[in-house]
């Protein structure tokens, strides 16, 4: 799949809104209870950029960013800043944050995940696009300095040597979301000050 390996102006998607989204088939029965299925296993996320803009320069940056990428044929990184972090917003990087894996002695490479938790339910989300230099890893709460290494295009840590049988894995890393436009179309507006806006710039998670 064609992908850019470069993120969307930070400036401007901090002020950009969205997040989650689900597909949940729901049949009303005529006794008035409902049957719901799950049609996808995992939550795909939606945003839109717009809400970022606020000078005429950033109106720019986007234009610019969306030629680059020739529209919704390239995909691209994307910084969401309420999730982005193992930890919680709040909290500071830990090489324990997230368990990635259980050595058996014989695997080399653990794919990055986070945990979403609540009660007694868990999702595991699968990290495609660590950010470079932030990843840290540990076997059985120990840090490792060397002996791994992180793919940043696709999240999979590789150690040298395999971690021994039974031995837990966990890692602490900043993440990008892949994402692409889904809009092939920019409605670019400037007003008699010059300042431009854009109604929407609607970006969609990219899943392979």
């Amino acid at each position: 799949m064609a992908f850019h390996e470069v993120r969307f102006p930070d400036d401007i998607s901090r002020g950009a809104r969205g997040g989650p989204e689900r597909r949940t088939q729901i049949v009303e029965l005529a006794s008035g209870d409902e049957e719901r299925n799950a049609s996808w296993a995992n939550s795909r996320r939606r945003y839109d950029a717009a809400y970022g803009i606020r000078r005429a320069d950033d109106l720019a940056a986007v234009v610019a960013f969306f030629e680059a990428r020739n529209g919704r044929l390239y995909g691209f990184r994307w910084k969401d800043w309420a999730d982005y972090k193992s930890c919680l917003p709040s909290g500071t990087l830990s090489a324990m944050d997230q368990v990635i894996g259980t050595g058996d002695g014989t695997t080399t490479a653990f794919q990055l995940v986070k945990a979403y938790a609540s009660g007694a339910q868990a999702w595991n989300r699968t990290i495609t696009k660590p950010v470079a230099g932030t990843v840290r890893v540990a076997i059985d709460g120990v840090e490792q300095t060397s002996g791994w290494s992180v793919d940043t295009t696709t999240g999979i840590v590789s150690f040298t040597t395999a971690p021994a049988a039974g031995a837990t894995i966990t890692a602490g890393f900043e993440f990008d979301v892949p994402v692409r436009f889904d809009t092939d179309t920019l409605d670019v507006t400037l007003d008699i000050e010059r300042l431009g806006s854009i109604t929407s710039i609607p970006l969609i998670e990219v899943r392979r």
